[in-house]
């Protein structure tokens, strides 16, 4: 527990308790990962608790898909043509722009005999080969279990749950997936795996819920769609398309998820993983967003089956709270995983009732006169795959510019843009990291060692950690019998070690309690002896495809658990009532760490002295690297995240290499706080910071 080489407490220390001997849990446990048995969500108790963690909770999700800020909109330049008459609707070829050079395709089906504004749902197809093009299912089979009612809806059972909410009166937009179909410049779950992707949050299941947003802004686009009453539907993949999408744009009215939101599988393609989307939280919390608006779910002899006892009574708490808890309904259907007539007939109904379709009595599905796939395609001689469509690598391009313009009209030029520029910094700095401050109550000592005296420095290790979460943060007290009420956070990469030298406190740690103030020295998750530890792979593989996704999706980056170290050091310093001010210090490769924590302290903080050592997340080219943080490169890097420090005192040295220093300069000069940012290129020395620090 306490290394040789501290020989001041070697004769005097009192073991720890055996609580605090446990190893911290984050370094036993098994990462999450979207196959879990089990992915609890316990619901606040309050509205106003969920509230609050409501909008946390929304900026997350908004980063994990690229849309904070959200991106600009491209001119849909939508391409309607190929009308198809059939009995009580038509059918269409459509596509559209969703980013420069990616096209949106799919089918319009619109009912006939209808007049004035009518709703619209979009109908995403899920996995399913080649889906809006092909014939499926066995009719013997189906016809045997009452999974279908005719051979044309076994064959065509996406074409039958178009036809059927067109004939209620809906008009509705079947698009594609990715790489499925007629949108072929990508292959599905391909692009989008490099390291500077993940850096820029750039990957497929983003591109994927963007053209989902689009889906939304074609329907409103057109003259008869009722704007105030859109839904989505899905089943499989196309249900997490239809919980997401619903998630992230409000003007959804309601969506109906089938077969796929549980408690259990969260989603095991790319294009249902992405960064950041599940640390913390679940398919079952994510669909939560949605209310009070109304949701509809049905599960099947899968990883659904439990949807009834397992998630839709935490969901009904939250619509309870809304008075609406009627506005949530699950069905579990004896068939396997499937979109099949029955679970579309519990869709028709839901939608009828909210999307005011006007429809009484219980609505069953009728027969139909299928489309030939072949008529479906959208691209045909006179209506071809515009010139301009591109491939993963050119649309990867394409977004690096808009994201480098995104972050150049955030560049601060006075108060309102500033205000601006750190909403969203902080923001993105919270949900990357998935953390925040810890309020006191949050933090325990776990175990506490006796003080130990020597030369006149008074020196106790403790232990801490953030209430339930099995933590084991060592720590180290440091000050002398004059402690004057100014504390110091220090951070090192060799953790409590580096405050010692052959039984001494080194010389910055000495200056410090020479000055009269007092330190408390962290040892953060995976440095010190745990340094040395073998970490896991975070570019995990399913199948035949590898992904970091898999684990930044539900595991915090390495450089965030640090982070997440350090706001629990600071909250425990805080509390004591002794302490009247508060700095940060990071040495060496700590330095960024620091910097990323100050980001999220608030007034907690008065000064903070870091050595960036010369890091740029330009750098990093590993998905392992132990800075490894998906989304810091979209938002401008190390230095620009530091803007939100603005206007309190700031340190920085050894910068040079570390990238630009626009927008923190920008910060500090519109805030008429200049003189607090300190900029060095070069290494300061301990003393000079320390001295820096308490001056």
């Amino acid at each position: 527990m306490i290394r040789i080489s501290y020989t001041l407490f070697i004769a005097t220390v009192v073991a720890l308790p055996s609580a605090a001997q446990e190893k911290d849990r984050r370094l036993t446990e098994k990462p999450k990962h979207y196959n879990l048995p089990y992915h609890p969500w316990t619901p606040p108790t309050t509205k106003e608790a969920w509230e609050a963690r409501k909008q946390v909770l929304k900026e997350q999700l908004l980063l994990s898909q690229g849309m904070w800020p959200m991106p600009e909109k491209s001119p849909l330049n939508a391409v309607v043509h190929g009308k198809i008459e059939r009995d009580g609707y038509t059918v269409e070829k459509v596509f559209f722009v969703s980013h420069p050079g990616h096209y949106v395709t799919g089918n319009l089906y619109r009912p006939t005999g209808k007049s004035g504004k009518m709703p619209a749902v979009l109908y995403a197809h899920g996995h399913w080969t080649n889906a809006r093009l092909s014939t499926a299912n066995s009719w013997n089979n189906d016809k045997k279990s009452g999974a279908e009612a005719t051979e044309e809806s076994s064959k065509y059972f996406h074409q039958a749950g178009c036809v059927m909410l067109a004939r209620l009166g809906a008009v509705v937009l079947h698009f594609d997936m990715v790489g499925n179909s007629d949108s072929m410049q990508i292959a599905h779950r391909e692009g989008f795996k490099d390291v500077e992707a993940q850096l820029r949050l750039q990957t497929f299941m983003n591109l994927q819920t963007w053209n989902c947003v689009r889906g939304v802004d074609f329907l409103t686009s057109l003259a008869d769609v009722d704007a105030t009453r859109i839904g989505i539907t899905g089943a499989s993949g196309g249900g997490t398309q239809s919980f997401l999408l619903a998630a992230v744009d409000d003007r959804v009215t309601a969506s109906f998820p089938a077969v796929m939101v549980s408690a259990s599988m969260q989603g095991g393609c790319v294009c249902e993983n992405t960064s950041h989307l599940r640390v913390g939280t679940t398919n079952i919390e994510l669909s939560a967003l949605i209310a009070p608006r109304p949701l509809g779910m049905t599960g099947a002899n899968d990883w659904t089956k439990e949807i009834e006892t397992k998630g839709l009574p935490e969901l009904k708490q939250i619509y309870k709270m809304y008075g609406v808890e009627d506005n949530v309904m699950a069905k579990y259907l004896s068939f396997p995983h499937n979109y099949n007539q029955p679970s579309r007939e519990v869709m028709y109904n839901f939608f009828n009732k909210h999307l005011k379709f006007g429809v009484n009595g219980v609505i069953a599905e009728k027969p139909f006169k299928p489309v030939d796939p072949k008529e479906l395609s959208v691209y045909d001689s006179a209506h071809p795959l515009p010139k301009d469509a591109a491939n993963a690598e050119v649309l990867k391009r394409t977004l690096n510019a808009a994201q480098e313009k995104q972050m150049q009209s955030l560049l601060p030029k006075d108060a309102d843009s500033l205000a601006k520029f750190q909403k969203t910094e902080h923001a993105a700095l919270r949900a990357m990291m998935t953390d925040q401050l810890p309020k006191a109550d949050d933090v325990v000592v776990v175990s506490k060692g006796e003080k130990v005296e020597k030369d006149g420095v008074i020196s106790t290790e403790i232990v801490l950690s953030r209430k339930g979460q099995g933590e084991r943060v060592k720590c180290v007290i440091v000050h002398g019998n004059d402690f004057d009420g100014r504390g110091v956070i220090w951070v090192h990469p060799d953790g409590v070690a580096s405050i010692w030298k052959d039984g001494k406190l080194v010389p910055a740690a000495q200056a410090i309690v020479d000055k009269g103030s007092g330190f408390l020295a962290v040892e953060v998750f995976r440095t010190g002896a745990a340094a040395k530890d073998e970490r896991p792979t975070t570019n995990l593989k399913v199948g035949a495809y590898p992904y970091a996704g898999y684990f930044y999706g539900y595991n915090r980056a390495l450089v965030a658990e640090r982070v997440h170290d350090i706001l629990t050091a600071v909250t425990y310093a805080r509390s004591n009532d002794k302490v009247k001010s508060l700095s940060l210090v990071g040495f060496e490769k700590a330095g960024p760490w620091v910097m990323l924590a100050r980001g999220l302290c608030g007034d907690a903080v008065t000064r903070t002295a870091a050595d960036v050592n010369g890091f740029s997340f330009n750098t990093v080219e590993d998905f392992d690297h132990e800075n490894m943080l998906p989304g810091a490169l979209k938002y401008g890097g190390l230095m620009t995240l530091a803007g939100v420090i603005a206007p309190n005192e700031l340190y920085l040295h050894n910068t040079k290499g570390a990238g630009s220093t626009a927008h923190l300069r920008a910060a500090y000069e519109v805030s008429r706080q200049a003189e607090k940012l300190h900029h060095v290129a070069g290494r300061s020395d301990p003393a000079t910071v320390v001295n820096w620090i308490l001056r």
